[in-house]
């Protein structure tokens, strides 16, 4: 008799793998199509990124990660978002998604917290950044060598674009990046580090 496991060829996916890739890639369609409208409507749709300190842009937390200044900016988001969501994905739908909401809602809070009143923050780097301190961070708590080997990706290819994006500069929402990627280490301490804490043996007395 063939079971389900012999059928599947080596390239095949676990469902939930499928999921967790679909809803990265559903959320850059959002991203995609929210641009399209944006810009048939004039930038309108701009104004309702992250507006620090004022009640009404607390909504921006859930819009600004899908809105972007132009395609350019679009386009510089995707790949990375695409990438490393991804990675994560690879760990099922209920990761990638715990570890999204996490960091939009970190990293949005910190930016409407700490940057500068009578701004606009948006753009999908800050969740972007959030998955880079994720993975580096997870690697560190769990020490898995396909852990580690995604960290290790991470920084030899983003390392500095990490760096550069977290030095602050005008026109730049350099604060949605750093809250970003502390979003992304909250989310591996929360997601992965009880996890590994657990599996450490009790020291003998």
């Amino acid at each position: 008799m063939t079971t389900d496991a012999a059928r599947r060829g080596p390239l095949d996916l676990d469902s939930d793998v499928r999921h967790g890739l679909v809803f990265v890639g559903v959320m850059a369609v959002i991203m995609w199509v929210a641009e399209i409208v944006d810009t048939v409507m004039g930038g309108d749709l701009d104004a309702y990124g992250i507006e620090p300190r004022d009640t009404d842009g607390l909504d921006g937390i859930v819009f600004a990660p899908f809105l972007h200044g132009g395609f350019d900016h679009l386009i510089a988001n995707t790949v990375p978002f695409l990438v490393l969501g991804a990675i994560i994905a690879l760990s099922g739908l209920a990761r990638v998604a715990l570890v999204t909401l996490i960091v939009m809602v970190v990293g949005g809070l910190g930016t409407w917290l700490v940057a500068p009143s009578h701004t606009v923050h948006i753009g999908a780097s800050g969740v972007v950044f959030g998955y880079a301190g994720y993975l580096i961070a997870r690697a560190v708590y769990t020490r898995s060598l396909s852990h580690l080997a995604a960290g290790i990706i991470v920084v030899a290819i983003w390392g500095f674009t990490l760096l550069g994006g977290l030095l602050p500069q005008d026109g730049i929402s350099w604060q949605g990046h750093l809250f970003g990627l502390v979003g992304g280490v909250v989310a591996a301490w929360a997601l992965d580090g009880r996890d590994a804490r657990r599996a450490r043996p009790e020291p003998a007395v």
